[in-house]
């Protein structure tokens, strides 16, 4: 009986264990780095960690002439400033979504689409210096004295309007962010199979029914994967805010006041930090954007899994 011979199998099996071993160790060296990046902000901020403890976390006292920190006013600015960013730009994202994947014919969705996507490429001081003298303004002479009047009793719009403000940064943060919320989706959106759409209108449905029944449930991982990238960038996002949003070591509720962000007062105060204190103070601000970071991606995963889930489990 004739010998098989397997040279070429081995060679194969050499190859794949080289490619494994070598992914692996791509993924340990990631690991390796945000493992050593901890490790080093966290040496860096040991000093304001002793001083303060968990106190830094609840305190509103910033004052580096007496050495005292405290960073609850940026973990709000930073929070109420992505969250009213993903509250204007989430709905835009999703309409111009849908309208590139299921309403616009094909030459005018690449056109669109390339224009929308351009957004992501504009350097993040552009956007700053656009605030400032474009969107700030025009929000202070216009939408401002609208929100006031019709609105005023809420706390969230009273008080004086500025140009820089917490709601001049959420602005332009939701348009920093649209791109990248948008292309995902539209990107999930196509993905569906197009024999779910011709079901859904062969039964009937009209084309937002089909949208509604066919193509959003099939990318709620997809969607919700979007919205938290989207928040991820707003959180991080520094030169553009510390722009617009007044720096202010303040927490208000009105939105027409000055704040600031854990990325933008890092951004605005390292450069002159006076003592060991302050500089470790700022050093901490920048673990606790870290684990603000680490968290989100934690939550995302769970519930882009949990979406996945109930999506396929069957019924019983």
């Amino acid at each position: 009986m004739p010998r098989v011979k397997t040279r070429g199998f081995g060679v194969r099996a050499v190859g794949d264990r080289i490619f494994n071993l070598t992914t692996l160790a791509m993924a340990l060296v990631i690991l390796a780095l945000l493992a050593g990046l901890t490790a080093e902000l966290f040496r860096h901020a040991l000093p304001s960690i002793k001083a303060f403890g968990f106190g830094f976390l609840t305190s509103t006292d910033w004052d580096p002439t007496t050495d005292q920190y405290g960073a609850l006013p940026f973990i709000y600015g930073t929070a109420v400033s992505s969250a009213l960013a993903l509250l204007i730009a989430v709905p835009l994202a999703l309409g111009v979504a849908l309208c590139l994947s299921e309403m616009a014919p094909a030459w005018l969705s690449r056109k669109i689409g390339f224009m929308v996507e351009l957004l992501a490429a504009i350097p993040s001081v552009v956007y700053g210096l656009w605030g400032i003298f474009v969107a700030g303004p025009w929000l202070r002479d216009h939408l401002d004295p609208l929100l006031a009047k019709y609105l005023g009793f809420l706390p969230l719009f009273q008080g004086p309007q500025v140009s820089v403000s917490m709601l001049t940064a959420s602005v332009i943060l939701a348009i920093m962010v649209l791109p990248y919320i948008s292309a995902v989706c539209t990107d999930v959106f196509r993905a569906v199979p197009r024999s779910q759409r011709e079901a859904a209108l062969a039964l009937g449905a009209t084309k937002w029914e089909m949208v509604r029944i066919a193509v959003l449930p099939y990318g709620v991982s997809g969607i919700i994967g979007a919205i938290i990238l989207g928040l991820g960038r707003a959180l991080g996002e520094t030169i553009a805010v510390a722009m617009v949003i007044g720096n202010s070591p303040q927490i208000s509720a009105s939105l027409f006041m000055p704040s600031a962000t854990l990325a933008s007062v890092i951004a605005n105060e390292f450069v002159e930090a006076t003592s060991t204190l302050n500089l470790a103070a700022l050093v901490e601000l920048g673990l606790v954007l870290l684990v603000l970071g680490l968290g989100l991606n934690i939550a995302a995963r769970l519930m882009v899994y949990g979406a996945t889930q109930r999506r396929f489990q069957k019924p019983a």
